[in-house]
């Protein structure tokens, strides 16, 4: 172990419970991420308000918001803007006025340097996605260079191989795996035969 530097991943850690202010509902209100323990939640990053990818990322959330609804999941945009700088781009923009998710705010950046999303130079998060089950614990992520729009309809599977997995304890899903599709339980019998 160079430098005595221990690494802990993420994925299988515990959400912090930091207190935060959120825009949802033409409103400015004060949340702890406990409040969400008991469903899975989706934290999805993007750099800034009033930009040019994120919009489009936003608006392709809060267009499958209503999925993501069904099951159990809340989906929580965040960024390193006030809640003021949300409040105002959700009333000015024709794309971000479609979002009915909790917008966090995350301006002094404590939990985009939480989960290792935060650039320093620059003041602004990566686009991080972030698969947190009921229990606070994050089950995946996915980190994107700024300049790289996500997925939704990946996001989208990834929180539901999250809750099979969940569900059917000794089962695992394989590539592109959606519901339905078969999946896997791992053993000796399978070794070298996949």
């Amino acid at each position: 172990m160079e430098n005595n530097i221990i690494y802990k991943p993420l994925v299988g850690s515990n959400l912090p419970d930091l207190e935060l202010d959120i825009f949802v509902g033409g409103r400015i209100k004060k949340v702890k991420l406990s409040d969400y323990l008991g469903k899975w939640l989706i934290l999805f990053f993007y750099p800034a308000d009033f930009t040019f990818v994120c919009p489009t990322e936003l608006k392709e959330m809060a267009a499958h918001y209503d999925s993501f609804k069904e099951l159990g999941a809340e989906v929580a945009s965040v960024s390193c803007d006030t809640a003021f700088s949300h409040c105002a781009w959700h009333e000015s923009s024709e794309s971000i006025g479609t979002i009915k998710f909790p917008m966090i705010a995350d301006p002094a950046a404590k939990l985009s340097k939480a989960l290792g999303v935060y650039l320093e130079d620059e003041g602004v998060a990566l686009r991080g996605s972030f698969v947190v089950d009921p229990e606070g614990v994050i089950r995946a992520m996915e980190v994107h260079d700024n300049s790289i729009g996500r997925s939704t309809d990946e996001l989208l599977r990834k929180l539901q191989a999250a809750i099979f997995v969940r569900e059917h304890g000794g089962e695992v899903c394989p590539a592109n795996w959606k519901p339905g599709a078969d999946t896997l339980k791992p053993g000796v019998d399978l070794v070298g035969k996949i």
